[in-house]
């Protein structure tokens, strides 16, 4: 089943499993901002990811002295979701722990995924809430992807000075890095910039960037926030970026001894809640 919103500029639609983002159109036009996951090129389209993001060294971790493998992304983009609230405007969507999640990470969680659509922007607010009597530890992240050509450009907010961190085939970071902008705000998408998988900045100064898309018209200003770590990522010479403000990042060769001290962890005490959001507005005829 698929869940549909729609107002007079946007039209959304939603698959249960993975609480993935499959569509977002402009009601006037008809055309489709978000990437139609071509098998060929990238099935993906918008992956939450949660507990981790990117892969763990040899996929393992230690948790209270417990070692568990938790897949790359981790397991919500692989579980079902059910639709828990369907408004005018608004889809949420809920993920609850069970026997099979804690196999693989023995805490129990609530996630929650909302989609809201207000006037030509949508945000996606990612929420987890902890029922357990301790502190739980996780990485969220979003991996949206969305239609552009070769050529196109982000622009961010202000003039950045970016070193992406580089991972190897095993996507684990291997503390090499490439100098990506110098005092620049204009990033082109060239054939050759993801030749070397993801880029992945730390403590970006601005707190949105802007995808120009000539061919097509149209742009997109994408509020990532205070993210600590934003990715950016395209199959090499695809037709598409994905845009991820993350809560986390993959692992690097220096083995830790449990999960709670991974590199950018987030702590959640018991009861409480973690959220963080995105919001993407669209523009035609630009």
């Amino acid at each position: 089943m698929m869940y549909t919103v729609q107002n007079e500029s946007l039209k959304i639609r939603v698959a249960p499993f993975g609480a993935v983002l499959t569509s977002v159109q402009s009601v006037k036009s008809g055309h489709e901002f978000l990437w139609q996951g071509d098998p060929s090129v990238w099935n993906g389209q918008s992956p939450i990811l949660f507990p981790i993001i990117g892969k763990l060294l040899d996929d393992k971790c230690r948790i209270d002295g417990q070692e568990y493998g938790i897949i790359r992304h981790g397991l919500a983009r692989h579980r079902d979701f059910q639709c828990v609230s369907e408004r005018e405007n608004e889809l949420v969507f809920l993920q609850k722990s069970d026997t099979e999640t804690k196999k693989a990470y023995p805490f129990d969680y609530e996630l929650y995924i909302t989609f809201a659509i207000h006037r030509n922007s949508l945000t996606v607010t990612h929420t987890v809430k902890n029922p357990n009597p301790k502190t739980i530890y996780f990485s969220l992240g979003a991996h949206p992807a969305f239609n552009c050509a070769l050529g196109d450009k982000l622009v961010f907010e202000k003039k950045e000075t970016l070193v992406s961190e580089r991972i190897d085939c095993d996507s684990v970071i291997t503390g090499e890095t490439d100098l990506i902008l110098e005092n620049n705000d204009t990033l082109l998408l060239t054939a050759h910039l993801f030749d070397k998988d993801a880029l992945i900045f730390e403590d970006v100064q601005s707190n949105f960037v802007t995808l120009h898309c000539a061919q097509a018209k149209t742009k997109m200003r994408f509020t990532f926030g205070s993210a600590p770590f934003l990715a950016i990522w395209a199959k090499p010479a695809a037709p598409f970026v994905c845009i991820e403000p993350w809560y986390g990042v993959n692992d690097s060769y220096e083995k830790k001894d449990d999960f709670s001290e991974k590199r950018g962890i987030v702590a959640l005490p018991a009861g409480k809640d973690f959220s963080f959001s995105w919001k993407a507005e669209f523009f035609e005829n630009e």
